[in-house]
């Protein structure tokens, strides 16, 4: 049984879809968080594509935007609040904390996974608000 915040239960996924998990969560908790930008580049395709607006294509481009963000922020880290796993897609629902806005932000990391590595990134991001017209949480 998977310890990851999947969105369906282990038995939905293939064994592919499992690994394509498996793989995502490691580049964020072996990558990112750790603030390793090696290891988090070692996740990812030689060809990879950056869809992000503030990030050059490549995994050069990775290693230059994050290694100046984790230098200016260096408490920064990502929480991993629910996976969804489909063929050689992912979308990852995460809250950032530790950057530039107070409260974090909430956002959503789209991949696409080729033989075992991240070739291919999309983002929607935003800043969690002091305040809420309602109860709910955003994750």
């Amino acid at each position: 049984m998977s310890h990851y915040p999947c969105a369906s239960p282990e038995s939905a996924y293939t064994e592919q879809e499992r690994r394509n998990r498996d793989v995502v969560m490691a580049f964020y908790d072996n990558g990112v968080n750790r603030r390793d930008p090696t290891v988090a580049v070692s996740y990812l395709g030689p060809k990879f594509i950056q869809h992000s607006p503030h990030v050059a294509d490549g995994t050069q481009g990775f290693v230059d935007f994050f290694t100046a963000f984790w230098k200016k922020y260096p408490d920064f880290r990502v929480e991993v609040k629910r996976i969804f796993i489909e063929g050689d897609m992912a979308a990852v629902h995460t809250r950032s904390l530790g950057g530039p806005n107070a409260n974090g932000d909430a956002g959503v990391d789209i991949l696409r996974l080729d033989h075992g590595k991240i070739v291919e990134h999309w983002d929607v991001v935003r800043p969690i608000p002091a305040n809420a017209a309602n109860a709910n949480s955003m994750f």
